[in-house]
């Protein structure tokens, strides 16, 4: 809903009754239409005035803002100006011995009290009725509310506001809590430890060298997992041992084999 801040009274020129005993009511129409175009003037200058103020208060207000602003910005350029970048910079003690700084800005505070309330909109609400004076059933009331605020209640909105923000302060904390009993009650999970990468190219030239080297690798790598992944399971055992034997078995076909060999060079040699 749109608030008017001004209104041209008055808003219809011609809706007027007649008095009685007039003889030429089109001459008593005809005045009383000018009567009201120059009371609609009249309204009209002073608002035209009104807003031609606030505009002067306005355009004051920016060029002292505007003012103080170059004066500071003057003197900070005479500042940096003189500034040497050879001199030697504050020790720590003269740092903390000087004084916090302070701005000398005034924050505009309170934009929508009663004393900020244009010129228009106070003549509106003086226009206004009164609420009725229902602060005088407020003694007889037993729960100790106002009676008035339940026709009008002006702080109603602050209310709901500082009732939503302790609400979302109190779920806040009670998921803090939550949270943090949670943590209390499951233990630390252990950080866990990936596995090693299966290298089967290694794992093949490891076997080709005998069967010596084979069982020092498979041991070597029953350690890593139990150092990586805890103690071995069944699973990971009954691995390691179907491995020694294929280790075993690869080395010796492969060792006698190249003795096999090694014979029929010295035989067949000259």
């Amino acid at each position: 809903m749109p608030l008017v801040k001004r209104n041209i009274d008055p808003r219809h020129l011609c809706h007027t009754a007649l008095p009685r005993g007039i003889k030429n009511e089109l001459e008593c129409v005809t005045n009383i239409s000018l009567a009201n175009i120059i009371r609609q003037l009249s309204s009209l200058s002073k608002y035209a005035e009104d807003i031609f103020g606030e505009l002067f208060n306005e355009a004051h207000s920016f060029s002292f803002r505007v003012n103080s602003l170059q004066e500071r910005v003057d003197r900070l350029s005479v500042s940096v100006t003189q500034l040497d970048p050879k001199e030697e910079e504050l020790s720590l003690q003269d740092i903390t011995m000087r004084k916090a700084f302070r701005s000398s800005t005034i924050q505009d505070q309170q934009l929508f009290d009663r004393k900020t309330l244009p010129i228009p909109l106070q003549e509106t609400y003086d226009i206004c009725e009164q609420p009725p004076p229902l602060n005088i059933l407020t003694p007889y009331r037993d729960d100790g509310k106002e009676g008035l605020k339940f026709y009008t209640n002006p702080s109603y909105f602050f209310d709901l506001w500082k009732e939503k923000m302790l609400q979302d302060t109190e779920d806040k904390r009670k998921e803090k809590r939550k949270q943090k009993q949670k943590n209390l009650d499951r233990p630390h999970e252990p950080e866990k430890v990936p596995r090693a990468p299966h290298d089967r190219r290694r794992e093949w030239q490891k076997l080709a060298q005998g069967p010596e080297l084979a069982e020092d690798d498979a041991n070597l790598l029953h350690k890593h997992i139990e150092v990586a992944n805890g103690p071995a399971s069944h699973f990971e055992s009954r691995f390691l041992f179907v491995f020694s034997i294929l280790c075993e078995v690869y080395s010796y076909c492969v060792v006698g084999t190249r003795e096999k060999w090694s014979m029929m060079r010295c035989y067949c040699s000259p």
